[in-house]
């Protein structure tokens, strides 16, 4: 039986990617930071299925243990303060997260267990202002908030492990990917989530930045399956992980109020200068054809499906809620 050990594994790709490592029949460990009250609600139909070990990416010798305790064959380091805008609140305890919590956690493979294969998350927000349009792994990267920078470093970490250890160390670097575990304070959420809440008479508006931002979204579980295929190859390189289009944020308005029945969503939405970026992200699209090459993998889901099953499952999830408060 062969042993992953995840970081972030309450998130959403760190839930997503347990569930499907134990239907390959992997032994899963997570890492969790102690915290008063746990937030296990991702992973609570899989919580007794895996084993779960207290660690934090900003203590070296958590991390040493929990490897050591789990002699992982595969280690996934999904853990970071991922949401950019508040990188730009909190830029130091981002960088010690996001970026230095990179080199720890490969500090403590490199000591205890060499051979493991480490699998960074790598992000197209190192992109940024990018010179060249669709994105592939020879982009130069330009990055436009902490969080970016952060991850540029945790990118350029990973390589310089696997070049100096001779260690399968490999950085994803995945555009932006959605599903109904998504924080509501990512904008396709908050989307989706604002619109069901519309529809079933709980919420009057929605408050959004930059209506014209543009990004290659894609459907989570897919992305999953790409982290692991790169852990699979015979050697260790980056790959590039999108859909190949890229779509407004006015069109994932548009989509998402369409599937409910509202064509003049403009009277329900705010657009807030405050909800802006300080410096946004130009046209960021993925050109994933080295991983459909090398990993032979694409995406399943595309832009209106992944629209309609977070705004299904979030007017689910609101319309249960409701029923019960009523009781």
């Amino acid at each position: 039986m062969k042993k992953a050990l995840i970081t972030g594994i309450t998130g959403q790709d760190g839930s997503y990617l347990a569930e499907f490592l134990l239907e390959k029949g992997y032994k899963v460990y997570g890492l969790t930071r102690r915290t008063s009250t746990p937030n296990y609600e991702r992973i609570k139909h899989i919580v007794s299925e895996i084993e779960l070990i207290p660690a934090d990416l900003l203590d070296q010798h958590s991390l040493t243990s929990a490897v050591k305790d789990a002699q992982p064959d595969e280690v996934y380091n999904l853990a970071a303060q991922s949401f950019v805008t508040v990188s730009w609140h909190q830029p130091v305890l981002t960088g010690e997260f996001t970026a230095l919590g990179v080199t720890r956690m490969l500090e403590a493979v490199k000591l205890v267990k060499p051979d493991t294969k480490f699998y960074q998350a790598s992000s197209s927000e190192m992109f940024g202002a990018a010179v060249e349009v669709p994105q592939n792994e020879k982009t130069p990267f330009h990055p436009r908030s902490p969080y970016a920078v952060a991850k540029v470093y945790g990118h350029w970490i990973t390589v310089n492990y696997r070049e100096s250890f001779d260690m399968f160390c490999v950085s994803g670097i995945l555009f932006n990917h959605e599903s109904p575990r998504r924080g509501l304070e990512f904008v396709t959420r908050k989307v989706t989530n604002a619109v069901a809440r519309i529809k079933l008479g709980l919420q009057d508006k929605l408050h959004l930045g930059n209506l014209d931002a543009r990004r290659d979204w894609g459907y989570a579980p897919d992305y999953v399956r790409a982290m692991w295929l790169m852990l699979q190859q015979g050697k260790a390189e980056e790959y590039v992980i999108g859909t190949g289009e890229d779509h407004s944020v006015r069109e994932l308005v548009t989509e998402a109020f369409s599937h409910v029945g509202i064509k003049k969503w403009d009277k329900y939405v705010v657009v807030e200068k405050s909800l802006f970026r300080p410096a946004d992200v130009v046209h960021l699209v993925a050109d994933y054809s080295k991983a459909k090459k090398m990993l032979g993998w694409q995406p399943k889901v595309k832009f209106k499906e992944l629209v309609k099953i977070m705004v299904e499952a979030d007017l689910e999830l609101e319309s249960r809620n409701t029923t019960d408060r009523k009781k």
